[in-house]
C-alpha cells in the first residue's frame, strides 16, 4: 500500500505529459548515440538535444500524434 506522500509521485509517473518527455529522451539518447558513432566521440547531450530538435522533433511529433496540430 503507497502512503499518502508517494501518490503525487506515483501521478507524475503515470502522467501522460511524464510519459512523452520520457520517449522524446529516449529518442534524444539514441540521435546522440548515432551522431556520436557517426563523429567517433561522444558528442556531448546538449548538441544532440539541439541536433534533435531542429533536424527531428517535428516530424517526431507527427508521427507520434497524426492529426494532430502542433
Amino acid at each position: 500500500m503507497s502512503s499518502p506522500i508517494d501518490e503525487p509521485a506515483e501521478l507524475v509517473r503515470e502522467s501522460l505529459l511524464y510519459k512523452e518527455f520520457l520517449a522524446e529522451r529516449e529518442e534524444i539518447l539514441r540521435h546522440k548515440w548515432i551522431e556520436s558513432e557517426k563523429a567517433g566521440h561522444d558528442i556531448g547531450f546538449e548538441k544532440a538535444l539541439l541536433d534533435w530538435i531542429v533536424k527531428h522533433r517535428s516530424s517526431w511529433r507527427a508521427q507520434r500524434h497524426p492529426g494532430q496540430v502542433n
